[in-house]
């Protein structure tokens, strides 16, 4: 059985039409739309597997969402047959009875459980929570036992064929019958910017073009964050499991994290980058004089997911978090997070996103004292009022071990993103035993400041090309100008612009081929090009050049000077326009 747990402000649902011959039949109030606030959705796939012991199967599920509800602090349950999580479906009969066996026992338990049509088409909506356990996914086996992974070593006497695995590698063709025309995977597909491959579920294939995209955002966030007094770290991809136990995360991620044997250690693929962080903050003796200490980090992270789940850019396994902590005094907190929100502020407008902010509070399942905790979040709430930021109330939906700012982007079709997060952290710091010297000569205890401001570089990345359906502005365009000849007598003075194009330090390629200009203008369109340059005779003649901004609605220019053209360009992209 596979499942996916989702914690939601809100589910609504509402079946539509017959999905397979004999559903089971639906009540006057289930034909309608019903909505469920605030709850756990658990998203079921029942397998084959299952068909041995249906009612185990439901002990096992109902332990698992028990679990769930517990870490999350969930109060209701939404349960969603949901067949997408799973190409080893169970018969229906089978499926029907774990849902149904599942429904019984959570309401002997006093849960309160509301459970979704089986064997309909439905459309549903939800808002799911912006904390780290909103989102997780778990495979069920009938040993009593949520699957754990496990490091496969391949001998070296194994027989394979080469030319049998190539095909089960060969790269799959994305659907597009179900994707909108702006999706950021067709988006990818058309401008050559990314793909994916089964042999890593999950994880990205940056093309040239696409990881120009990558670097240019990595790049921007360095530069802001060299400019407001960050130092750049980095920490190992893999860590002893000991430290993630120290910090919580291990309970926390327990089935969403990656694990490997070294020397019969277990060691632990890292799912966050605090934990490293922390440690190179131990590696010296710090003092109050070098307070408060900015430390970043573009960590490449992982965390399991079932391939059900995994949509693009968007749902990944590998993506790299811009994490970032602040070491402070507590009479340094109110200043750093103003700072925050002013850079968080200036990234989001600079991307042309409007955003609102959520103050999310203490979780049921929490570690540190309860009086920091108050501390935390009357702190971060002053913050706000103070700066005369519109927030809204978001209890129980912190950290466990603080409470946060979220910010949530608003797209160009209306969906909203939470990305950056500001989250105050007493505990850790104590966990850890972090220290610094006062100006009294005693040790004291530092507070830490986490904040992200993309969230996610590649699901960033997803959302700006859908806003913007892939008309990056020019600094981020993977070409910036294209230069095309009139006829093919021109090709040697284009050849020439070019060059100088590339030599100023604009990303310039070119279009000789042997077709009209009409043509090569589309195919330049079609790349969401910012400038197309075109030399034909008059412009051989004069030294000058005919230009064309992106969009079909923008007149070309002539008698354009070369000179003034690279002055102008290279102006936007250094002011990121």
């Amino acid at each position: 059985m596979k499942i996916l747990s989702l914690h939601c402000d809100y589910i609504k649902f509402k079946p539509l039409k017959k999905a397979i011959k004999e559903p089971e039949e639906l009540s006057d109030k289930q034909k309608g739309e019903i909505e469920v606030k605030d709850p756990l959705g658990i998203f079921v796939a029942v397998e084959k597997s299952d068909e041995s012991n249906a009612e185990k199967a439901s002990e096992e599920l109902v332990k698992n969402i028990q679990d769930l509800m517990q870490k999350t602090g969930a109060k209701k349950v939404v349960l969603y047959p949901y067949a997408h999580l799973s190409s080893e479906l169970s018969d229906p009969k089978t499926a029907l009875f774990v849902l149904t066996e599942t429904e019984v026992k959570l309401k002997k338990a006093k849960i309160e459980v509301q459970r979704a049509p089986f064997g309909y088409y439905k459309e549903f909506e939800l808002k799911c929570k912006g904390h780290p356990l909103a989102e997780l996914s778990r495979t069920i086996s009938l040993d009593c036992k949520t699957q754990e992974k496990k490091t496969t070593i391949v001998v070296a006497d194994e027989k394979y064929d080469p030319q049998q695995l190539l095909k089960q590698i060969s790269r799959s063709k994305l659907d597009t019958s179900k994707l909108k025309e702006n999706d950021h995977r067709i988006i990818g597909k058309n401008l050559d910017l990314f793909s994916f491959n089964e042999v890593a579920p999950g994880m990205v294939f940056w093309h040239n073009n696409g990881l120009i995209i990558y670097n240019q955002l990595a790049e921007f966030w360095r530069e802001l964050h060299r400019n407001n007094g960050y130092q750049e770290v980095k920490t190992p991809q893999i860590m002893d499991s000991k430290l993630w136990k120290i910090s919580g995360h291990w309970d926390k991620y327990k089935e969403n994290n990656f694990t490997t044997q070294y020397e019969d250690r277990l060691l632990l693929v890292k799912p966050m980058s605090c934990p490293g962080g922390i440690l190179i903050y131990k590696a010296n003796p710090k003092s109050y004089k070098e307070l408060p200490l900015r430390v970043a980090e573009l960590g490449v992270v992982h965390r399991c997911e079932l391939s059900g789940v995994l949509a693009g850019l968007f749902r990944v396994i590998q993506f790299t978090q811009d994490d970032a902590h602040i070491y402070c005094s507590e009479d340094q907190i109110e200043n750093e997070i103003s700072k925050l929100l002013e850079l968080v502020d200036l990234i989001y407008k600079k991307f042309g996103f409007n955003y609102h902010i959520e103050l999310s509070t203490r979780p049921e399942k929490r570690i540190g004292d309860e009086k920091l905790w108050d501390l935390a979040e009357s702190t971060l709430k002053r913050v706000l009022e103070k700066r005369k930021v519109k927030f809204k109330l978001n209890e129980g939906d912190g950290a466990f071990y603080g409470p946060k700012i979220d910010f949530h982007l608003n797209d160009s079709l209306g969906r909203t993103w939470q990305c950056g997060t500001i989250q105050l952290d007493f505990s850790m710091p104590a966990r850890f035993d972090l220290t610094y010297i006062g100006s009294d000569g005693q040790e004291h205890r530092p507070v830490m400041v986490h904040n992200a401001i993309y969230g996610s570089l590649e699901r960033f990345t997803g959302i700006l090309l859908e806003h913007t359906n892939g008309n990056l502005p020019t600094w981020l365009s993977p070409v910036q100008c294209r230069v095309i000849s009139f006829t093919d007598r021109n090709q040697k003075a284009a050849e020439k612009v070019l060059a100088e194009l590339k030599e100023a330090g604009i990303r310039a390629d070119a279009d000789f081929n042997s077709t009209t200009v009409g043509d090569k203008v589309r195919t330049a369109e079609m790349m969401k090009i910012p400038y197309l340059v075109t030399i034909g005779d008059k412009e051989e003649e004069k030294k000058t050049i005919a230009l064309k901004k992106r969009g079909k609605d923008e007149k070309p220019k002539f008698g354009v000077k070369l000179a003034d053209f690279i002055k102008d360009i290279t102006e936007e992209i250094k002011e990121r326009k």
